[in-house]
């Protein structure tokens, strides 16, 4: 029998007791042996759950039990949960989690720990939910040198957008409904800011280069500055904006960001709709392969999560190597970073059409009968620092700019 202890019994946590309960036998089998949800901590009570009869609520109890092989951190948010992961991993429990924040801040401490008491820290769940793609990246793409990740890594935002272009919305009336339909937190910051997707996109980064990505080196941009005439234009030109996470190798150096982009019907992440998440990723000898799913919800993370006790029940006390270098990997300065910019300009086209021309070069004018008093154009590609000494020449005369990547 292998003894599991649950850390939170919120929605993921719940989540990884029903999903064990409901598919107990089919389980088992997987792992060869009888996986056992001994205790369950929280702080509060649930009375009538049949949670009742191993809830407990001091996390001693759960660190002292020599019985406890697995522990499943649920908690979310950096403390206690760390101090919880680190205790366990000293007490030669393996851990795994679906806590984004955690991995991306501690992971290469933690990844440490696991390996040298050859047990393991799993969280296949932290990025993409029930999306298998941290498995993918460790083992079966192992033959390969990767050298671009790029993906729809935050369902919120997906959601969020998704419905902008669908309905015409503006930014906080689709915020509002998201929220209204449990897709947006009352605080939906780490969203729509873009800081969730960047640390999701830190992990694969690591775990891809073989080097630890530090997010707070990564440039995020959120979604709060596009409006419902920005997807007008997009939907004029046949293009879509999503918020892309992405990572890549050009010649030595690697670059990394978070930002709105415009994609076009040639990429593969432009049907993604909705709150489902997907992952591009190009490798030397694959080439390009997608990881597509339901990128958050109990269930689908939940499932994640018990495919790592699975995982971690056939492996006690035998460490599956990770490829996360405690190393850091300097990233290139993203102002030398090379894109092409969709430009929003006050004023007729008449007007303004020859500036425009003098200072970005020769551009294609995208007017709206609709939106009177602009107009749009996109850029050649061009280095972000040459983009914005270009477009301080405009001033206040710019609306807005998005990246377009195609």
């Amino acid at each position: 029998m292998v003894n599991v202890a649950v850390l939170g019994y919120g929605t993921v946590g719940s989540g990884v007791v029903e999903v064990i309960n409901t598919n107990h036998d089919s389980i088992n089998k997987k792992a060869g042996d009888e996986i056992n949800i001994k205790y369950v901590l929280d702080l509060r009570d649930f009375p009538g759950d049949p949670v009742e009869k191993v809830l407990v609520h001091d996390f001693n109890v759960i660190l002292q039990d020599p019985e406890v092989d697995i522990v499943v951190e649920t908690m979310g948010g950096l403390h206690p949960a760390y101090e919880f992961t680190k205790s366990a991993l000293l007490a030669d429990k393996s851990v795994c989690t679906s806590n984004k924040e955690l991995v991306a801040t501690y992971g290469t401490e933690l990844l440490k720990i696991a390996k040298e008491k050859s047990i393991n820290y799993l969280f296949e769940a932290s990025c993409g939910g029930g999306i298998p793609i941290i498995r993918p990246l460790n083992s079966s793409l192992t033959a390969d040198e990767i050298d671009q990740i790029t993906g729809i890594l935050n369902g919120t935002t997906n959601y969020i957008l998704t419905k902008m272009g669908r309905d015409g919305s503006d930014f906080d009336e689709a915020l509002a409904e998201a929220q209204n339909n449990g897709y947006a937190e009352r605080n939906p910051e780490a969203d729509i800011e873009g800081y969730d997707a960047c640390r999701k996109i830190a992990i694969l980064s690591s775990l891809a280069y073989g080097r630890h990505v530090d997010y707070h080196d990564i440039y995020t941009e959120g979604i709060t500055k596009i409006t419902a005439v920005d997807m007008k234009y997009a939907q004029e030109i046949g293009a879509a904006i999503k918020l892309l996470a992405t990572s890549c190798k050009v010649d030595d150096g690697f670059y990394a960001m978070v930002c709105p982009g415009m994609i076009n019907e040639s990429s593969p992440l432009y049907s993604v709709n909705g709150v489902f998440n997907a992952i591009f990723i190009h490798g030397n000898v694959l080439g390009d392969a997608m990881f597509y799913g339901s990128g958050a919800g109990k269930l689908p993370t939940a499932s994640a999560v018990v495919a790592d006790v699975v995982d971690e029940a056939k492996h006690l006390h035998r460490n599956i190597m990770m490829n996360w270098s405690s190393r850091t990997l300097k990233l290139c300065d993203v102002s030398t970073m090379e894109n092409r910019f969709f430009v929003r300009v006050k004023g007729s086209v008449s007007e303004k059409i020859d500036k425009v021309n003098e200072i970005f070069g020769r551009v294609e004018p995208i007017s709206l009968p609709a939106v009177p008093g602009e107009f749009a154009f996109i850029t050649k590609k061009m280095k972000e620092s040459e983009f914005k000494a270009k477009a301080d020449q405009m001033g206040e005369e710019i609306l807005g700019r998005i990246r377009v990547f195609f």
